[in-house]
């Protein structure tokens, strides 16, 4: 494998974790919720991973199945317990989203190193090559099938989620208690519901960034980094200016400046550094341009941030 297809390849295989985050936080945010919870949720995604399988050891296909099922309950169920607090209690959602970091990414660290990982190392093997005979078509192979199925999944979701919110009637109305939820009660849309769903389901999808994490990208493996990463696709969520299609481009982009330094060559430290925060930086400048632009369809839902007290409609 030549530098340039490793670069490649390592970039997509990075880039999987944030558009698992970003996915789930867009959806969530088209809801009108700004959740700087999706770190912690992260977390608790690959804590549920972990303890899914250690329930049932190694078995093929079915303990990934179970990986990723828990995953994804274990990092909805601290979505829930997010809209709890901003949706029925109307808590402040900034300070909610990062409680729920602290709290996922503390019980995380406490509770991962005492689940078994006897089986986590054989179970990883599940979750990559989804075409073995890759090797077989050359250059192609290695830069488009070389990876794990949840590299597709991801993908799969994030265009799922795409079409689903410009083309169904539920992602209209989803769209409208973004927008203006007082409007979508007045029209008979049951604004708790689709925020409580929104919620969960995309705390859910970021969730599976975590257990990725663990079983493909560090093959079993655990370190305290993923949190950093739920940071990150909050910001390639402005990046890709809430559109789950341009997320897949954003994250694969963000993956390739994350891994260039360790691919050109004589790098100084300092400069290593510069692309660890590149991302942010890009971040911002986009931010900056959308501002100025001003347009409808790269600005953030109208009401996100802000709680819905239906007695003030």
């Amino acid at each position: 494998m030549d530098i340039f297809t490793a670069y490649f390849t390592g970039a997509v295989g990075y880039s999987a974790i944030l558009l698992f985050g970003s996915t789930g936080e867009i959806l969530t945010e088209k809801a009108g919720h700004l959740n700087l919870g999706i770190p912690g949720i992260m977390c608790f995604g690959a804590l549920g991973g972990c303890f899914g399988v250690s329930l049932i050891g190694n078995v093929p296909v079915v303990s990934m199945l179970m990986a990723i099922l828990f995953a994804f309950l274990f990092a909805g169920a601290l979505g829930l317990l997010y809209s709890l607090f901003t949706v029925s209690l109307r808590c402040n959602q900034n300070i909610t989203g990062l409680i729920i970091t602290t709290f996922g990414v503390g019980c995380t660290n406490f509770f991962i190193n005492k689940i078994s990982s006897v089986s986590f190392a054989k179970v990883a093997k599940q979750f990559t090559q989804l075409f073995p005979s890759y090797k077989d078509l050359g250059v192609f192979g290695e830069l488009f099938l070389s990876y794990g199925f949840m590299v597709y999944f991801a993908i799969i979701i994030a265009v799922f989620v795409a079409v689903f919110m410009k083309r169904t009637r539920a992602g209209l109305q989803l769209r409208a208690v973004g927008e203006n939820p007082a409007t979508a009660d007045a029209a008979g849309i049951n604004v708790g519901l689709y925020k409580y769903l929104a919620t969960f389901i995309g705390s859910g999808i970021a969730g599976l960034g975590g257990v990725y994490y663990v079983f493909t990208y560090l093959n079993g493996a655990w370190e305290y980094k993923i949190d950093a990463l739920g940071w990150l696709s909050i910001a390639l969520v402005i990046f890709s200016v809430w559109k789950p299609n341009l997320a897949i481009l954003g994250s694969f982009m963000f993956g390739l400046l994350y891994n260039a330094k360790a691919y050109i060559p004589g790098i100084s430290a300092p400069m290593k550094e510069a692309f660890g925060i590149a991302p942010y930086l890009v971040t911002i400048i986009v931010l900056i341009i959308t501002s100025i632009a001003g347009s409808k369809n790269v600005q953030p839902p109208a009401s996100l941030g802000l709680n819905y007290f239906r007695e003030d409609r």
